[in-house]
Order: C-alpha cells, then sequence, then structure tokens
C-alpha cells in the first residue's frame, strides 16, 4: 500500500489557478497510476484527472479538460494538479488517489489507496 498527503488546497476567486499535491511514501511510487478525483457534501465522489505510471498517459473528466493539468514527479513521489480558470463549481474536496495497476479508470471503488483530502473554494 502507498500512504498519500494531499496539499495546497484553499481558498481562490473565480477565475484564479491553484496547484494541489500529493507526496506519497512507502511502496514504489512508479509501480502506480495515480487520480484526482473531488467530492461535494452530500454528492458522491467523482473522477477528475489520472496519469499513468511513466506519464504516458493521461485522463481527464469533461468539467477538467482545457483547464486541469495532471502530471507527476516519480523522483519526489509526487503528483500534482494544476488548476486554472477554476469555477466556483469547483468548489469541493480534492483527493489523491493510487492504483496498482497502470489503467486509468475513472471508477472510485477500484482505486487501491485514498489521501485524506484537501479543500477547494472558489469564490464567485
Amino acid at each position: 500500500q502507498v500512504q498519500l498527503v494531499e496539499s495546497g488546497g484553499g481558498l481562490v476567486q473565480a477565475g484564479g489557478s491553484l496547484r494541489l499535491s500529493c507526496a506519497a511514501s512507502g511502496r514504489s511510487f512508479s509501480s502506480y497510476a495515480m487520480g484526482w478525483f473531488r467530492q461535494v457534501l452530500g454528492k458522491e465522489r467523482e473522477f477528475v484527472a489520472a496519469i499513468s505510471r511513466s506519464s504516458i498517459s493521461t485522463r481527464y473528466a469533461d468539467s477538467a479538460k482545457g483547464r486541469f493539468t495532471i502530471s507527476r514527479d516519480n523522483a519526489k513521489n509526487t503528483v500534482y494538479l494544476q488548476m486554472n480558470n477554476l469555477k466556483p463549481e469547483d468548489t469541493a474536496v480534492y483527493y489523491c488517489a493510487a492504483r496498482f495497476a497502470n489503467i486509468l479508470v475513472t471508477t472510485v471503488g477500484i482505486w487501491d489507496s485514498w489521501g485524506q483530502g484537501t479543500q477547494v473554494t472558489v469564490s464567485s
């Protein structure tokens, strides 16, 4: 198992940017596909973006395409989510996830490890 800790959340005005980070420890980070999900209180957790082990492949939710960029630095055991042109509807708790298989899936239940989440609030 890999342990995940997110950081970088906060309060930002609409149109602004934030970069989330997720630091991993434990088993080899480069063996995991990594993903970002988000959840609004009272709603289901939803997929945002994912990246393959060696960064060759990425996948985005339609809501994230063109505004968010996922990246990773295997030397630093860290995955990032750069979020630009933020909108109030992006307000949520953002979670980092790891999956040992190198297939970029959007289904919440088949990701292996999760962080504790970081709050992102976008004001209008």
